[in-house]
């Protein structure tokens, strides 16, 4: 099996690499072609004629996609569109990774994969309309959708805490919104598992959910800092894009797939220390 990936050298990129190293696997960044370029994606994915195509690239400043919401849609909605046509052109399956923030956040319960999707900012805007894309362009589909990704290869929460830890004597985080941290280790292995089953949209995050703040506190546990952490609103901390107070995702097709859930983010985040 030929195995093109976009975006190989970013968190999750990385992790997926390692996990398809028994593959032929095609890897591949934005200097090889230029994704929101049409005719060098098409060229690009006509001569590697992949088995399967995995799209991680992406533009995931959430703030950043806010202040350019043009650069938003060009690299996330469009960019995927192109990778779409040419996907549909030589037969290959995509799967596509989107994000929990194409939901806007006001359930009360984890979001299941049929749910109504509303994002309330660009970032989620933009992965929504390359979900579109690729529902309407293509026939063979995966759309794995998965929230609050940490890994090694990357810039993330984990690190970035970990880092306020050592360096200050108290920190605030917010104590509002509800999601699943996922490590990228575990979403690649699942990702390898999804592909050969139906196609559709597939929910992936490590399992049970927390706010940021309780994220915080068991970073630091793990630490053993002693640093006070300090709960704090989403109001307080100002940033130009909202974010869905709720974004917790049900992994129900991974269920009726009769495939395992990945384990609870406590453990994943252990092992990402103990290593």
């Amino acid at each position: 099996m030929k195995i093109a990936l976009a975006g190989s050298d970013g968190m999750l990129g990385s992790d997926i690499v390692k996990v398809f190293s028994d593959v032929e696997l095609v890897p591949l960044t934005m200097h090889d072609f230029d994704i929101t370029d049409l005719d060098a994606t098409l060229s690009a994915i006509r001569d590697i004629k992949p088995d399967c195509f995995i799209h991680s690239a992406a533009y995931t400043d959430v703030d950043g996609c806010e202040l350019d919401p043009d650069k938003a849609m060009m690299v996330n909605g469009l960019g995927t569109r192109n990778i779409a046509m040419a996907c549909e052109e030589v037969k290959s399956p995509l799967l596509y990774i989107s994000t929990d923030y194409v939901f806007d956040g006001t359930s009360k319960q984890p979001y299941d994969e049929w749910d109504t999707t509303g994002p309330i900012n660009q970032y989620g805007h933009s992965k929504l309309l390359g979900e579109q894309f690729v529902m309407s362009l293509t026939k063979r589909f995966y759309i794995v959708r998965t929230s609050w990704l940490y890994g090694r290869s990357g810039k993330n929460f984990v690190d970035t805490i970990s880092r306020l830890l050592s360096e200050k004597d108290e920190i605030s985080i917010v104590n509002d919104q509800t999601g699943s941290p996922t490590f990228t280790g575990d979403l690649a292995l699942k990702i390898k598992e999804v592909i050969g089953k139906g196609y559709g949209i597939y929910h992936i995050t490590n399992s049970e959910h927390c706010t940021w703040y309780d994220f915080a506190v068991e970073i630091a546990c793990l630490r053993n800092s002693k640093t006070a952490i300090k709960p704090i609103t989403s109001e307080a901390f100002d940033r130009p894009a909202r974010r869905p107070a709720f974004s917790v995702l049900n992994n129900s097709m991974l269920r009726l797939e009769g495939m395992e859930a990945m384990r609870d983010w406590k453990a994943a985040l252990k092992e990402y220390f103990s290593d």
